[in-house]
């Protein structure tokens, strides 16, 4: 089955790659939850549009990643949120809240869907999350979580 991704699957590609998958994984996965639409001769014109949205979000090259690598370790970004007595959080920190965190302590405007947080952010404390921010870039960010 020939589709269009219209947002990034791990490991399957970007927004605007035509990819080859399997007939089950594109009609009960990618297409119904929106990160594909099948490729048509038609769709290819879509194909500009959404690469172009893409390179406006993308960081360019590998030497502005490193920058913004090194902006981010030098970062202290703190999230405040509701906490029981235990130190456990009422629901989880999202990679949202991470990407606003980072950009109300100063940081650089990060694309959430770029963001790891490999455990699930459930209790207070310092936290690691990464993030993707080229093929070859890869940045740690370390996150405290204060109750509110």
């Amino acid at each position: 089955m020939k589709l269009i991704l219209t947002s990034e699957v791990s490991g399957l590609g970007a927004p605007g790659d035509i990819v080859e998958v399997k007939g089950g994984y594109g009609r009960n996965f990618l297409l119904p939850r929106g990160y594909a639409i099948l490729w048509t001769r038609g769709g290819e014109k879509q194909i500009a549009s959404i690469k172009k949205a893409r390179d406006a979000r993308e960081i360019r090259d590998l030497g502005t990643a490193q920058e913004v690598a090194a902006q981010l370790k030098a970062l202290r970004v703190v999230l405040t949120t509701k906490a029981g007595e235990s130190g456990r959080l009422f629901g989880s920190i999202t990679t949202a809240d991470v990407a606003a965190a980072v950009k109300t302590a100063g940081g650089p405007q990060l694309d959430r869907r770029r963001i790891e947080i490999a455990p699930a952010i459930k209790s207070l404390g310092s936290h690691r999350v990464t993030v993707k921010l080229h093929p070859e870039v890869t940045a740690a960010l370390d996150v405290e979580v204060v109750a509110a």
